[in-house]
């Protein structure tokens, strides 16, 4: 059995076909043991880390960290067996780039193994079969339903050809000359009635002349051409610079050089749009476009349920539990579906699948972008089981770790933008979900309490919905007693349950 084998990038499911590797959590030369976290990928759902398949010696790292792989490409090398003695000296044990590899020799070709085909997988291993029938596979992630296709290398010779074939000779081809790529002509200037420019039109001049206006800092859309079609000419760019030049003589240099707008690529930013980011793009794309959106606002009191917090927090066994104005509005969203079942559903083209369990959904922030973690059905928990799934929900969002699992199968959605400070506004709906709420910061204003005007904690939702579930009705009566449990909770949750 050969020592080196080679761990391709798995099949991570959910019809994700690449990743990035972030971090490579081992080196060259380093130990490592079976099922121990070797890379951390990040995919276009979340930042999962692989664990090894073999233990051993690492011999080889394939791809740096930044680099994007598909799923089936090698990306470590393991030494299974490296007290078994030295390897071959001839073969290469880091990646070397395409190109440049040494020969290898015909030990070191018999030492290297493959990781095994579709359904060669060792049992127990990610992607192999294990106890049950069932298909090992990452956490989050379903087994794979295609094969991964391989092109054959350069250069490659045929199994069956046993000895080399000498090529036929080939007739000399006539040799035709390469057509002339006319240069690209840019449309006709956009002028005023005085047959002048107008700022911003466009201009007609050739890639040429219009890097040498760049290079001199000549404006073209202040020239007249003089060129064919009233295009701009390299004469017409260099008399500008002298007439400018002459005009300029009694003013200083430096004034001159200063009154240039200075602008280009070399002071633009340019982010790949990839992962996370890339994937939450093409979602709300697809959501504000698809499902009709419908937003309504409600501005509550929320005086009372401030105190409530406090006495909350004051009792012995919540002190060491993080306590926020988030965890009441999560319990009113989920007595309020309780009172309308329908706005917990997905449009399903013919059908509308009303949901009898809540996968409540918090939108996070993180710096790969933005996620949607929900909680398994909430509706079950109490609330003090609600308050130690939301803090650790959050906390795992922040760290980066949040599993594909814990971000598939959401059925309505809280987006908490008062922690930045913001009253409210007009959330998207995540896709095949038929409602969003907007939780606006608590702030300190004059309200009118009891007939007289007092300080008081006020707060403001935003609710969007697909009205093609969802009419103006419902929504308001949803949003409605969202507001009236977080204006009195205590007298809701009496009422209510």
């Amino acid at each position: 059995m050969s020592r080196i084998k080679t761990f391709n990038l798995p099949d991570l499911g959910e019809g994700l076909t690449e990743g990035e590797i972030l971090t490579w959590l081992v080196k060259v030369g380093d130990t490592i043991e079976l099922n121990q976290p070797i890379v951390e990928v990040e995919t276009a759902k979340a930042a999962v880390e692989i664990p090894a398949k073999w233990a051993g010696q690492v011999q080889a790292i394939h791809h740096p960290e930044g680099t994007t792989v598909e799923v089936g490409t090698p990306i470590i090398a393991i030494d299974t067996d490296p007290g078994a003695g030295p390897l071959d000296t001839t073969a290469s044990t880091t990646a070397t780039p395409i190109g440049d590899l040494p020969t290898p020799s015909a030990a070191s070709l018999a030492a290297v193994e493959l990781a095994p085909a579709e359904g060669m997988i060792e049992p127990g291993l990610i992607g192999g079969a294990a106890p049950g029938g069932r298909t090992a596979v990452l956490v989050g992630y379903g087994p794979r339903t295609t094969a991964a296709k391989r092109r054959p290398r350069k250069g490659a010779v045929p199994a069956q050809a046993e000895a080399p074939v000498a090529p036929a000779p080939v007739a000399p081809q006539p040799v035709t000359p390469e057509p002339v790529t006319p240069e690209p002509v840019t449309p006709e200037p956009v002028r005023n009635g005085n047959g002048g420019p107008v700022p911003g039109g466009l201009v007609l001049a050739k890639p040429p002349v219009r890097k040498l206006a760049k290079d001199l800092g000549v404006d073209l859309s202040t020239l007249t051409g003089s060129g064919p079609l009233g295009s701009i000419t390299r004469e017409d760019v260099q008399q500008a610079v002298s007439g400018s030049v002459a005009a300029a003589e009694p003013v200083a240099v430096t004034r001159a050089a200063t009154s240039v707008a200075s602008f280009g690529a070399d002071r633009e930013q340019r982010i790949p749009v990839k992962g996370v980011r890339k994937l939450t793009a093409e979602n709300m794309s697809r959501s504000a476009f698809t499902a009709p959106h419908v937003t309504e606002f409600l501005t509550v009191d929320v005086t009372r349920a401030m105190k409530a917090l406090e006495r909350l927090r004051g009792r012995r066994e919540w002190r060491d539990v993080r306590v926020s104005p988030l965890l009441l509005v999560a319990k009113a969203v989920l007595l309020a579906v309780k009172r309308h079942p329908m706005v917990n559903s997905t449009w399903a083209g013919d059908e509308i699948v009303v949901k009898e369990y809540v996968n409540l959904g918090i939108a996070a922030a993180t710096e790969r972008g933005l996620i949607v973690p929900n909680v398994k059905d909430a509706g079950r928990l109490s609330l003090r089981e609600l308050a130690d799934a939301l803090n650790g929900l959050v906390q795992t969002a922040k760290s980066g770790r949040t599993s594909p699992a814990d971000m598939s199968g959401g059925t309505l959605t809280i987006t908490n933008v008062g922690v930045f400070g913001v009253d409210t506004g007009t959330p998207i709906l995540p896709p095949g979900e038929s409602a969003i709420l907007a939780f606006g910061a608590v702030r300190e204003m004059p309200w009118v309490h009891k007939g007289k005007v007092k300080a008081r904690q006020v707060t403001t939702l935003g609710l969007s919905f697909d009205h093609r579930i969802i009419d103006g009705e419902l929504g308001s009566k949803f949003l409605r007693d969202i507001g009236d449990f977080l204006a009195d909770p205590e007298a809701a949750l009496l009422a209510w349950t």
